[in-house]
């Protein structure tokens, strides 16, 4: 019922507001005419959301070349490689020199074989070196037919051996090896119509300049003998070589 009664009031209030809207249309001064005074800036606003990324800009110019810098230091070793395939055989190299001569690969030697010569005079005195005055093989000339004494030459280890015919006196002579008895020998003589015979021999170690030869032991013992028949010998040999620097007796 209120409603009703207050629908024509809203009904005149549109009304005038319609009419008043016209006329203040009517009365509107152009905005050229209104000159204010600048208002006062407003109030920041809200931040906006960003921006959509902007197109790639054009390449600058090349700049200058810097200063070089300093070498750096040293970096550690690296870890090693993995093994590589192996490669192609490379071409044959060009022919050496010619080396040294080298040692000579012939064995060395050392033999000799002495007799005493029929009617050979002996030594009757203690001491005196028996000369076997007749070579039967000196190659080396290691034994002195003057001396009575066989000379090392070549080191190592060598077989002498004395064989002695015994007539007229008994017999007593030593091996001898610089000035040092090696071996002794003897052989009694009985006063018998036919010769003996009294061999012996002995190895020994020389070094080059060692001297051997058989020595008269006792004056009266000296019944050393040789004949057209029967002789008596002084042989001597190398049994092996004591040289080191060389490849066949290494």
């Amino acid at each position: 019922m209120s409603s009703l009664r207050l629908l024509p009031l809203l009904l005149s209030l549109l009304l005038l507001q319609v009419h008043l809207s016209d006329q203040l249309e009517d009365n509107k001064i152009p905005p050229s005419l209104c000159t204010g005074h600048p208002g006062i800036p407003g109030s920041a606003g809200a931040h906006g959301g960003p921006g959509q990324p902007g197109r790639d800009g054009r390449d600058g110019r090349d700049a200058a070349a810097g200063e070089k810098g300093q070498i750096g230091e040293t970096g550690g070793p690296g870890e090693t490689g993995v093994r590589g395939l192996t490669g192609d055989r490379g071409d044959n190299g060009g022919k050496g020199e010619r080396g040294q001569a080298g040692e000579c690969a012939v064995a060395p030697k050392s033999a000799f074989s002495v007799k005493l010569s029929e009617g050979h005079a002996l030594p009757l005195t203690v001491g005196d070196v028996v000369r076997f005055d007749q070579v039967v093989i000196n190659e080396q000339s290691d034994y002195n037919t003057e001396t009575g004494r066989f000379t090392c030459k070549v080191p190592g280890v060598y077989y002498f051996a004395v064989h002695a015919t015994v007539y007229r006196a008994s017999l007593q002579f030593d091996l001898m090896k610089n000035a040092h008895i090696v071996a002794s020998y003897f052989q009694y003589y009985g006063n018998w119509p036919k010769p003996a015979s009294l061999s012996g021999g002995s190895l020994l170690h020389l070094v080059p300049g060692d001297q051997v030869w058989v020595q008269m032991a006792l004056s009266e013992y000296n019944g050393f003998y040789s004949s057209t028949k029967t002789d008596s010998t002084f042989n001597g040999f190398l049994v092996y070589s004591d040289w080191k620097n060389s490849a066949v007796f290494a």
